[in-house]
């Protein structure tokens, strides 16, 4: 893909998501990634959903769950 199509995914990216950097010790990259391919999820996925499913057993009242994909 072009550098214009690039742009167009960067400013997408921007506007919707916010980043989060994760640092892992060495090896254990591989070990997630293996896990995730092993489960059909992306690592990404994988991440999300560890996320959301530890903060929904720790919900409280009133929170938004719009939030969660």
């Amino acid at each position: 893909m072009g550098k214009t199509s690039n742009a167009v995914k960067d400013r997408y990216n921007a506007k919707f998501y916010d980043d989060i950097r994760v640092r892992v010790p060495k090896g254990m990259k591989e070990q997630i990634q293996a896990y995730a391919d092993a489960n059909n999820e992306t690592v990404n996925g994988f991440i999300n959903r560890l996320i959301r499913e530890a903060m929904g057993a720790h919900k409280t009242a009133g929170e938004d769950t719009n939030l969660w994909i």
